[in-house]
């Protein structure tokens, strides 16, 4: 005798009731319409392991504690009504409305894109949309930069923006120009799928186009885990473009990691076979680098993974570090910014098995009835590396070796010019806060025409103009000088390393200013520099932030500002330039004004008492918080 259940997806699963079946405690991914039987959750249905005893029991895998049913956020609801991202989403863009409703809202995030309006208009609410792209390792094909640059100016508000995680953003797009926008990104080589929304973002790596056997490889690493982790239900195609597929080929060694559930990862029979109906519990991001390189922020993110290589210069495999992430809540200190630690370390061939049972775990186990908890750095928080490491191992169906040593980190930013390796070379340009507008977007758009350049964006808002031949560098140099993209030598020292989120007026979340506050505050820093009496070519990473969601890393900062009330910031100190400790909450509600009664005194003693090449966050971390305060009230002000 069997017994058929038919999932809400419609696929139907059956069992003979002469199993005894095993009842696993999945909450995930609970709903109503859900029946959970051992590792099989109806609504994206899990196979089981080969190594289950098809004939005897059906056994959840083991975690480490009893999970407890628990309630779901509003948004959980959405998602699984949603058949897989569509749904009101598809009628909602139909209407003459210029927003879209609140589901709408929520499942827009997932096509990568955020609705907007500008809060400084008064007498109504004037709605747009901001659409972010995915492009792993900051890699913008020639066609696709002209199409963006194109876009920014009919479409958009004539301006282009580099984000923190190697993407473009374009703000202002209408909703009744959205199709438009979007299928033109995807003809012309793009994509916005899974730039926003509970699933894995933008992949990074470095940026620079070095013909190098560990960069390539990290790149090529970048791409492969970007297209494992992508959506696969087609929902994205058959919004903006009518159900075309504009894919490119995928690696066998990608199909054959989604496809494997050797080890009960997957949903078998659904349009996602990693994510299912669910998807994630909330954002997941991941970086990819080389020893040495940290150009990524590589500890920010819930996944990094570093190229290990042989004494030959070969990679061999990886090691992997998990749980970081930036965002947190002013006031409940319950939410936390938080680095991530050492995993262990995979083969090369492993890596994106073990990526995928990373996911999993979150996705099995991260908590879906409060987003503010929803990341996996709660979950690592709670469960610790040891009992995390366990349940991963048991979806990777391997132990994790220990970590390799590895050389100590820097923050490379790529600016200037530097060979590549293979006879070409390539230019770095600081972009101050990774605005592209006005006479600077206008020459850039004239050089990469011209000279039919790839472009690279990095993970500090900057742009990399690829493989350009020794005969042109003097006269992009040239060109690119007279519209402000000047070489390092000319770029302030303190520029070059900060970085701000948009703030105001078109982010919702904003609190106080951001980018458009920045130029000042490293204009009096500096000025407090000079006051001082420390040199020009001493800095200080300095990172602001419009609100404590952490979009521009600032807890990573030796300088961090992050909005706490209007023209109000709370200051964080300690990070490293190298950007491998986090930093601390110093002081809330320092006025935009008051910024050098805080500054000029911690800036004249770290002159003062630093030791040998103490950078300024060590200084601070060295001090000590309650010893920096006595100095500030101290402070009579820098002798002449």
């Amino acid at each position: 005798m069997t017994t058929s259940f038919r999932s809400p997806a419609g696929v139907a699963t059956v069992f003979s009731t002469d199993q005894k079946i095993r009842v696993g405690n999945i909450h995930s991914l609970r709903s109503s319409r859900t029946v959970f039987l051992g590792r099989n959750v109806f609504g994206g249905v899990h196979s089981l392991p080969p190594s289950s005893s098809s004939s005897s029991s059906i056994k959840a895998i083991s975690t480490p504690e009893a999970a407890k049913p628990t309630k779901r956020s509003k948004v959980e609801i959405i998602k699984e009504n949603s058949n897989f991202i569509r749904y009101p989403l598809n009628e909602e863009l139909l209407t003459e409305s210029p927003n879209v409703n609140e589901s709408a809202v929520q499942l827009i995030k997932f096509h990568g894109s955020y609705q907007q309006y500008n809060r400084e208009e008064r007498g109504g609410r004037s709605y747009s949309f901001m659409l972010r792209t995915k492009n792993p390792s900051g890699k913008v094909p020639n066609q696709l930069y002209l199409t963006m640059d194109d876009l920014a100016d009919e479409f958009g508000i004539g301006t282009l923006r580099l984000t923190t995680r190697q993407t473009f953003q374009l703000h202002g797009v209408l909703k009744q120009n959205l199709k438009t926008v979007m299928s033109s990104i995807i003809k012309n080589m793009g994509s916005t799928l899974g730039a926003c929304g509970d699933l894995n973002r933008n992949v990074l790596a470095p940026a620079a186009p070095y013909a190098k056997r560990d960069y390539l490889f990290a790149q090529e690493t970048a791409d492969n885990i970007a297209a494992l982790l992508s959506p696969q239900s087609g929902f994205y195609y058959d919004m903006w473009v009518d159900g075309e597929q504009f894919m490119t080929a995928e690696a066998p060694e990608v199909v054959e990691a989604r496809n494997d559930n050797s080890h009960g990862t997957n949903f078998v029979d659904s349009p996602e076979p990693i994510y299912g109906t669910q998807f994630l519990p909330r954002k997941f991001k991941i970086a990819v680098t080389v020893p040495t390189d940290n150009s990524v922020d590589l500890l920010t993110n819930d996944i990094g993974v570093v190229v290990v290589s042989d004494e030959n210069g070969e990679p061999q495999g990886f090691n992997i570090y998990v749980g970081g992430g930036m965002g947190r809540t002013h006031r409940m200190e319950s939410t936390f910014a938080r680095i991530a630690e050492p995993l262990g370390y995979v083969p090369k061939e492993d890596i994106l098995y073990a990526v995928k049972a990373i996911v999993v775990t979150q996705r099995e186990h991260g908590r879906r009835d409060d987003r503010k908890y929803s990341r996996m750095k709660y979950l690592l928080s709670s469960w610790g590396i040891e009992k995390f490491r366990d349940v991963v191992e048991q979806y990777y169906g391997k132990k994790f070796e220990p970590p390799r040593d590895l050389p100590e980190w820097e923050f490379k930013s790529y600016l200037g010019w530097h060979e590549q390796g293979d006879g070409a070379w390539f230019c770095g340009l600081h972009v101050d806060s990774g605005r592209v507008g006005g006479n600077m977007k206008k020459t850039l758009r004239e050089v990469i025409e011209k000279y039919r350049l790839d472009v690279r964006i990095t993970p500090n808002q900057n742009i990399v103009l690829c493989d350009i031949k020794s005969e042109w560098k003097r006269s992009i140099t040239t060109v690119l000088a007279q519209a402000g993209l000047l070489q390092p030598e000319f770029v302030d020292p303190l520029n070059q390393t900060a970085m701000a989120c948009p703030a105001f007026p078109l982010c919702p979340l904003a609190i106080t200013e951001a980018e458009r506050g920045i130029p000042s505050i490293l204009k009096r820093v500096r000025a407090m520099f000079e006051k001082v009496g420390l040199e020009y070519d001493e800095s200080v990473v300095v990172r602001v932030t419009g609100c404590p969601n952490g979009c521009a890393r600032p807890y990573m900062a030796e300088v961090g500002l992050v909005g706490d009330g209007p023209n109000s910031y709370q200051v964080w100190l300690g990070g490293t330039p190298n950007q491998t400790q986090i930093a601390r909450a110093f002081m809330d509600k320092v006025k935009i004004q008051d910024l050098e009664k805080v500054f000029e005194p911690l800036f004249y003693n770290w002159k003062l008492g630093r030791q040998a090449k103490e950078s300024f966050g060590e200084f601070t971390t060295r001090m000590g918080f309650e010893k920096l305060k006595e100095l500030i009230s101290a402070y009579e002000g820098s002798p002449q």
